[in-house]
């Protein structure tokens, strides 16, 4: 089954002579982890004199050295050489999923011209690693396509009730914020057509730097003169969560250094946490564990499915529903912190799902 990848690359020039970086970041990212040149040289499928001179040709191409060893202390990256992974680290972070969109798009282009067209499920959601992880699923099933789009909270649901996606994920906090997720998604969900289907918790908190220095423990602690902060955009359903969080806490953003300054994934605003520029920001558990910060869980989300009733019964949301039923794929959930199987597969009426979660 086709599918196309679109990468983003840096080049860097010197005297007209473009260097592509991708395999030294790889390599300086696996030293800033294990502190061992021969685990990047494995990790990179490289000998270790080729990953060693990699090394020198770059350090020389920079006229700095990028990577400091000591005797019987292995090896680590000079400041300039962590300052060029975490770089490549946000730029991942925040360009992979827009890619991903790319990708689909022209992919949904091309396969109508293919003789060979397998049954493409629709699916819109915001970006998570439980959704992420669906997909690797799906992408295993023969004779099944996948067009998955990262869109917003309330632009997936829009998306479903103009017929834009066969599938729009939803998420609706806990506690005294739910009644105001509900009220928003009540307007777009047709009680007659639309069917709810349970996905999984995660914990939303606030990630900070490993040992947590600033002290931060509540959405208070942000206001501190010495915090900096990094927020998600605008167009997010957790940027919308964040912003009722501080309503309800009298918060008043402005007084948060760096609440202006935006990236647009949970995984890019911890990535910009983890390379030392902000102390601070809001997002999912699982991507504060994956750059190694802490964590202070500050609610928990439950995430949904919805999907119209006549889709329901197609074969390719039936086999949908067996895989987010099936043992293998609860034990993958497991895998990522902050996640759990809540009902995974259950399938509930608009009314019925209102009732059952107006107040939790």
């Amino acid at each position: 089954m086709l599918q196309i990848e679109i990468e983003a690359v840096w080049r860097f020039r010197r005297e007209g002579s473009p260097r592509t970086a991708v395999i030294m970041l790889g390599v300086l990212n696996e030293i800033r982890k294990t502190g061992k040149i021969t685990s990047a040289a494995s990790d990179a499928h490289l000998s270790y004199r080729h990953v060693w001179n990699l090394i020198e040709q770059w350090s020389e191409f920079f006229g700095t050295p990028l990577v400091e060893t000591q005797r019987g202390k292995g090896s680590k990256l000079t400041p300039f050489g962590e300052r060029l992974v975490w770089a490549g680290e946000r730029m991942q972070a925040r360009l992979g999923p827009q890619l991903e969109n790319l990708a689909q798009e022209l992919a949904s282009e091309i396969k109508p011209f293919l003789e060979q067209r397998p049954s493409v499920i629709r699916v819109h959601a915001s970006h998570g690693f439980a959704v992420a992880k669906l997909r690797e699923f799906l992408d295993r099933e023969p004779g099944m396509g996948v067009d998955l789009r990262y869109v917003s909270n309330q632009h997936s649901l829009v998306s479903l009730a103009q017929g834009a996606c066969d599938l729009s994920g939803l998420h609706l906090p806990h506690g005294a914020l739910r009644a105001q997720g509900i009220k928003a998604a009540r307007e777009w969900l047709d009680p007659r057509e639309d069917r709810i289907i349970s996905f999984v918790t995660r914990e939303m908190g606030l990630m900070v730097a490993r040992g947590n220095p600033l002290r931060i423990a509540s959405l208070a602690d942000l206001t501190g003169p010495k915090v900096r902060f990094v927020n998600r955009d605008h167009d997010s359903g957790t940027r919308l969560l964040f912003d009722q969080l501080l309503a309800a806490n009298d918060i008043d953003e402005s007084r948060i250094n760096g609440a202006q300054q935006i990236e647009f994934t949970h995984a890019a605003v911890a990535a910009y946490v983890a390379s030392g520029m902000a102390d601070a920001s809001f997002g999912v558990e699982a991507a504060a564990r994956y750059f190694n910060l802490d964590f202070i869980r500050i609610l928990t989300e439950d995430y949904f499915f919805v999907c119209k009733r006549a889709f329901l019964d197609t074969k390719p949301m039936q086999r949908i529903l067996e895989i987010i039923r099936s043992a293998d794929f609860r034990a993958a959930i497991a895998t990522l912190p902050g996640y759990v199987p809540s009902d995974t597969g259950a399938v509930t009426g608009v009314k019925a799902f209102l009732e059952m979660h107006a107040v939790r």
